[in-house]
C-alpha cells in the first residue's frame, strides 16, 4: 500500500499520513543494539515511511546518527526529514562512563545547553547535517519551548525574546531553499496561541494535544491554525504508550504512570474496540488522521514488528459505528472529526 500524501500548510510541502518518530532510537525507554535501530529504520524505509524526524536532544544526537545512517544511502529527495532546533551540543567534559544521559537510558557522550538565538539556529542546524551526513533539510522545529523545560513566565519570554533572531536565521535558510517548513514542538498546548501571535509558522508538531485521550485543541488552538493555514503533525498518537499497550500494569501516558482515571477511561475505550473487532493501536493511529489539518502522524518505533505493525494499523477497517459509540459514551468529543 502507497501511503498518500497531504500538504503541509502552505509550505508546498507534502507528507506521507504515516511517518517515524526517532525519540525512541535516541534510547529513551530502553538501550537499542544498533543492529536492531538499522533494521528498524531499514523496515519502516521497505514499508514506504519516507518521512524520518529527529532532534539533537534524541539520545544526545543517537537519533540522528542512525537515521542518517540510513537516509544517506538513499536517493537524494526522495524522502523526508525533520529535525529540531533549541539546543547546541559540546563535547562531554569527564570520563564518558560517568556521563548521565537522563532522560535517556543510553545516548552519545554530548552535553547540551540551550540556545535559541541566531547563531545557536544555525550551529544546531549544521552540527544536524553533519550527524546526519545530509547538506540539506526539508524542515526544522523549534524544540521544547515551553514551561516544563523553562521553568516559568519570565524563563519562557526570555527564550521567546531569544528567538527573536533565531527567527530570522530560520526565515534565512528557508528563503535561500537550505529548508523547506518551519515548524515548532509543542508539549503543552498553551504554547500554541504564544507562537501563533509572534511567528508565521508553517505547522506544528504536537506531541501530546490531540490523541484519542485528548482533544481539547478542538476549542480554540486547531480552529486558529486552520484560518492561519498552519498544518499539524502528531508526534504521540499513542499518548506516549497507553494507547498501544492498554492499560498495563507499566503503561505510560505522557511519559509517566496514568492516573486511575485515565487507566479506566482507556479501558472503557478497549471494550469497545472489542465489541467492533477495532484494535486499540488501529484507533489510536487512524483517529488524528481524521481532522484535516492533520498531515502526519509520526509514532515511534523500536523494533521491525512495531513497524510492521504500525503499518497495517492505518488502513485496518475500522465502522463508523464504533466511533459512534465512543461519543455516544462521551469517551470522544462530538465535534472531534472522525476518519471515513
Amino acid at each position: 500500500m502507497e501511503i498518500p500524501q497531504r500538504p503541509l500548510g502552505k509550505s508546498g510541502v507534502r507528507l506521507p499520513k504515516l511517518g517515524f518518530g526517532g525519540a525512541p532510537l535516541g534510547e529513551l525507554f530502553q538501550r537499542i543494539p544498533e543492529a536492531q535501530a538499522q533494521a528498524t529504520l531499514q523496515t519502516a524505509w521497505d514499508c514506504g515511511l519516507y518521512y524520518f524526524d529527529t532532534a539533537p536532544w534524541y539520545g544526545h544526537g543517537l537519533s540522528e546518527h542512525r537515521i542518517g545512517h540510513l537516509l544517506r544511502q538513499q536517493v537524494p529527495g526522495s524522502f523526508f526529514c525533520s529535525t529540531k532546533v533549541g539546543r547546541v551540543y559540546s563535547h562531554f567534559q569527564g570520563e564518558a562512563v560517568n556521563h548521565d544521559p537522563a532522560p535517556w537510558s543510553g545516548g552519545l557522550p554530548f552535553t547540551m545547553r540551550f540556545d535559541y538565538s541566531y547563531d545557536g539556529v544555525m550551529r544546531s542546524f549544521e552540527d544536524s547535517l553533519q550527524r546526519l551526513g545530509l547538506n540539506r533539510m526539508q524542515m526544522l522545529v523549534i524544540h521544547d519551548l515551553d514551561y516544563g523545560y523553562h521553568q516559568d513566565e519570565a524563563g519562557v519570554a526570555a527564550r521567546f525574546k531569544e528567538l527573536e533572531s533565531g527567527w530570522k536565521a530560520l526565515e534565512a535558510l528557508k528563503g535561500s531553499g537550505e529548508i523547506l517548513a518551519i515548524g515548532a514542538g509543542i508539549n503543552e498546548q498553551a504554547m500554541m496561541p504564544q507562537f501563533l501571535k509572534r511567528f508565521p509558522l508553517d505547522f506544528f508538531l504536537v506531541a501530546m494535544p490531540y490523541t484519542l485521550l485528548d482533544q481539547e485543541v478542538l476549542d480554540s488552538e486547531f480552529p486558529e491554525c486552520e484560518l492561519r493555514g498552519v498544518g499539524i503533525v502528531v508526534g504521540a498518537p499513542y499518548a506516549s504508550g497507553i494507547l498501544a499497550t492498554g492499560a498495563t500494569p507499566d503503561a505510560k501516558y505522557r511519559y509517566a504512570p496514568p492516573s486511575p482515571e485515565v487507566r479506566t477511561r482507556v479501558q472503557r475505550i478497549e471494550q469497545i474496540g472489542q465489541r467492533h473487532s477495532v484494535p486499540l493501536k488501529a484507533a489510536a493511529l487512524q483517529f488524528p488522521l481524521g481532522h484535516s489539518q492533520v498531515v502526519s502522524i509520526i509514532p515511534g518505533s523500536l523494533t521491525p514488528e512495531q513497524v510492521r505493525e504500525n503499518f497495517e494499523m492505518l488502513s485496518y477497517p475500522i465502522p463508523k459505528d464504533y466511533w459512534l459509540e465512543l461519543r455516544e459514551e462521551n469517551l470522544l468529543r462530538n465535534d472531534a472529526p472522525i476518519p471515513l
